[in-house]
């Protein structure tokens, strides 16, 4: 009897005494010296170890920061912007500029759509807020003055949109290749609000070959 309650008392001791030679063991490998430059401070495993997450966090931080206030790369994916974009593209886009200053006319800028989380679209800014906006007869117009098509995309047939102007708050957003483009026209889009607009194209960078400044 003596013996089967002693088993459990054993087991618990090998369990503890290995549990402390792991301890003991990880101890020894972070406060082990790694070799350094002569000259150089003497550091431990557990520093250097510290000194990488360190590292590795504020890089991330940085790149986060980047990403979010001043610049950006996007890939276009589509042919809605033919011929001043197009399908398989990289693009350079700022955000700081937008932090101050905020989208003028003309903008071709990277945009989110209502009810699309953070899909990332690409269009050109036609319209601001107290603007109006109309298309008849297949041509664009933003305050009563034609906007030109770009060349060789044409509006396709039955394509007109009521005059609307565009409410506080309120930024209209087309295509170039108007006749193929998913946009501001579309009732489950319509204009977007400021914060859809988050960055501004600047460049395409790639492929090297098609660098070039965006109009």
């Amino acid at each position: 009897m003596s013996e089967n309650n002693q088993l459990p008392q054993d087991e618990q001791k090998k369990a503890q005494a290995e549990e402390a030679a792991g301890q003991s063991g990880f101890m020894a490998f972070w406060n082990r010296p790694i070799k350094v430059p002569e000259g150089k401070k003497q550091r431990t495993m557990g520093q250097e170890i510290l000194s990488w997450i360190y590292t590795i966090a504020t890089a991330l931080a940085i790149v986060l920061v980047v990403r979010t206030f001043v610049f950006e790369l996007y890939k276009v994916d589509g042919a809605s912007m033919s011929n001043t974009l197009v399908d398989g593209e990289r693009m350079f886009c700022t955000k700081f500029d937008y932090l101050t200053n905020g989208p003028q006319r003309g903008d071709v800028v990277i945009c989110h759509f209502p009810n699309r989380g953070r899909t990332a679209f690409v269009k050109r800014l036609v319209a601001m807020p107290g603007d109006t906006v109309e298309i008849k007869n297949r041509q664009l117009y933003v305050n009563d003055e034609l906007v030109p098509d770009p060349p060789k995309m044409y509006l396709m047939p039955n394509s007109d949109y009521p005059k609307r102007t565009l409410q506080e708050n309120e930024y209209f957003v087309v295509g170039d290749n108007r006749g193929n483009s998913h946009d501001s026209r579309a009732g489950d889009v319509g204009p977007l609000t400021r914060d859809q607009i988050v960055a501004h194209v600047r460049t395409v960078i790639f492929p090297f070959g098609s660098f070039r400044t965006v109009e």
